[in-house]
């Protein structure tokens, strides 16, 4: 899976603790939860594409069991945890803070299998959690990485990389000018996204359940060739995208410490 060249993290990564407040669909293909706790006030927002370490209560567990667990090593301590009350870990965006309020959103991209039922122990959880349920995040920072001097920005992304791109947008300054290139499944998908005037968006409606996501976003960028040698480059969503989007920007003359990939998942 592709790996970004950069991370922004924290020294003392924090376990923060809420309860969902409620959940509804954005659009077909994404649902969102906002959670609350007095405790997420402390939260120490970046901005741009936050993420964190999501765990949720598996749907066979009774409640949700995690101790406090905290720092760069979570992973030995979490894995200690008995297999039958272990909650479910994933990675996740912040979609939306409201510091003041206590509250965060996330944005769960919905997949379905052939027969319609949904995929993903995530996504599965967002769909079915009820008011009053218990979670927790550990935060991870940002990814994004722009340099001060960059001339140009390129973001390339499918839906998963959707809710990131969308807080990297309300926190670039004014004056940044560049491109997104958002793929998403259907044109229902599409939202309204903030962000400087100079930044133009570029909608990818895949609109094909049997194609591959990413495909679409990759010829996109492909087909534009006027890319600025300062620019800053980002691609996240399926590690083809990420490795291929970076290997296209590189050859178009920006350097490799100036684009950062990630493969958020991997198609089979």
């Amino acid at each position: 899976m592709a790996r970004t060249t950069t991370r922004i993290v924290p020294s003392n990564p924090q376990l923060f603790r809420a309860e969902v407040v409620r959940t509804f669909p954005v659009s077909p293909n994404m649902q969102r939860v906002t959670i609350a706790h007095e405790g997420l006030t402390a939260f120490p927002w970046l901005g741009f594409d936050q993420w964190f370490r999501l765990f949720v209560r598996k749907p066979h567990q009774d409640a949700f069991t995690l101790p406090d667990i905290s720092g760069k090593k979570w992973w030995k301590e979490f894995l200690e945890i008995p297999e039958d009350v272990r909650p479910h870990c994933a990675n996740y965006t912040v979609a939306d803070y409201r510091g003041d309020a206590g509250e965060m959103d996330i944005d769960f991209v919905i997949h379905c299998a052939a027969d319609g039922s949904l995929e993903g122990a995530a996504a599965q959880w967002a769909c079915s959690v009820q008011p009053g349920e218990q979670m927790a995040l550990l935060d991870q920072g940002r990814i994004f990485d722009r340099p001060d001097d960059a001339a140009q920005v390129i973001i390339v992304a499918d839906e998963t990389g959707l809710p990131g791109v969308a807080g990297i947008l309300r926190s670039l300054p004014d004056d940044a000018v560049g491109r997104v290139i958002q793929e998403i499944p259907a044109a229902v998908d599409q939202r309204e996204l903030a962000g400087p005037s100079g930044m133009q968006i570029s909608w990818i409606v895949r609109d094909d359940a049997t194609m591959v996501a990413g495909v679409k976003a990759l010829e996109a960028l492909k087909s534009h060739a006027d890319v600025h040698p300062m620019a800053y480059g980002f691609v996240v969503g399926e590690s083809t995208l990420a490795t291929e989007g970076r290997r296209h920007l590189h050859k178009m003359g920006v350097p490799k410490e100036r684009i950062t990939f990630s493969g958020f998942w991997k198609h089979d």
